[in-house]
């Protein structure tokens, strides 16, 4: 009885080293899905990459990844243009479906809301990154998302942010913001409207298209009363290679006049920098990637991921040129762009 015991304990740890043997030489296969190529994306996809690298997940060793963009010109962008990518966003997740990813990634709004719904159907798991309001993807609330899929947001409460501004900015009544029509800027656009009276500020806006120029706008903005400008999560400001952020560098610096930005890419000309981190948006994300690929967890236990605290970043140079010295207190909570 004895050595049938010892036979059978034997035969359990030959087998269950196998069988993690197996799993350590998976190589697991990832989609990753998003709408163009611009710079806020590809922190997001750093930061999902290394993460699962962190996680033991090494592209090319036990990983291979296949990143689908579709491609969408932004300042041609018309509504049926907008109708044209969203028949390709699930005309490619047709093809990812077909591919039998063991997970899949998908970048921001857009890419999440029209892919999930057949990607979900097949069974396969869906993890999104970079949403700032996760019921515009389809989600159940800020922090359930639903059967089969998860991820991170960016979601931010515009009163933190506000409550930011004004330590940093004591003085100033009137904001400025230069914005077009997508969809998550005018969510924070809206937002920033809100919640700036209890903070005691008044936010007037310009919306423009995406080939036009940044500064008829900020002068007709100036005119109106603007003490400051703020930059939303806006893909203008990112377009021609960032000349609508060269021009508001120069207004900001002729009328000395400090940028407040809600967005952590390189603005030219923003002296302070509140909001959620992309690149940590997207490590968020390759965190549930992970426990899914990994400890077999289902999407469904894990929650929607945000980043608890605001980054504040602080451009010196800029403070340099605008001359403006920013409360002790602010400085301590910053870190510096350089």
């Amino acid at each position: 009885m004895k050595r049938l015991f010892i036979g059978l304990m034997l035969f359990l740890v030959v087998f269950l080293m196998t069988d993690a043997g197996f799993a350590q030489q998976k190589t697991f296969t990832i989609e990753v899905l998003q709408v163009t190529n611009v710079e806020p994306f590809e922190r997001v996809y750093q930061g999902f990459m290394q993460e699962l690298s962190a996680a033991g997940l090494v592209e090319g060793q036990n990983l291979k990844v296949n990143r689908r963009i579709v491609d969408f010109d932004i300042e041609k962008g018309g509504l049926w243009k907008k109708v044209g990518v969203l028949l390709e966003i699930r005309k490619t997740a047709s093809k990812i479906v077909e591919a039998r990813p063991d997970l899949v990634m998908t970048i921001a709004t857009p890419a999440t809301k029209y892919a999930k719904d057949r990607i979900v159907a097949a069974g396969i798991p869906l993890v999104f990154s970079a949403v700032i309001i996760p019921e515009a993807a389809g989600c159940k609330s800020l922090t359930v998302a639903g059967p089969g899929f998860t991820g991170s947001s960016i979601y931010m409460d515009m009163a933190d942010v506000l409550k930011i501004a004004r330590l940093a900015f004591p003085e100033i009544k009137t904001v400025g913001i230069v914005h077009t029509d997508d969809d998550n800027t005018l969510a924070q656009v809206g937002w920033l409207k809100e919640a700036g009276p209890q903070a005691g500020f008044t936010f007037i806006t310009k919306e423009i298209g995406k080939t036009d120029k940044f500064t008829p706008a900020a002068r007709e903005l100036i005119a109106q009363g603007a003490q400051a400008f703020a930059v939303p999560l806006d893909t203008y400001y990112g377009l021609r290679n960032y000349e609508p952020c060269a021009e508001l560098s120069a207004v900001s610096l002729e009328n000395k006049m400090p940028v407040l930005s809600l967005v952590h890419m390189d603005v030219p000309g923003a002296l302070l920098y509140v909001g959620s981190d992309l690149k940590a948006s997207g490590a968020l994300s390759g965190k549930q990637a992970a426990k899914i690929l990994l400890e077999g967890a289902k999407p469904d236990d894990l929650p929607i991921l945000r980043q608890e605290d605001l980054t504040i970043m602080v451009d010196t140079d800029v403070l340099k040129s605008l001359q403006i010295e920013l409360p002790m207190e602010i400085l301590m909570l910053a870190k510096s762009l350089k």
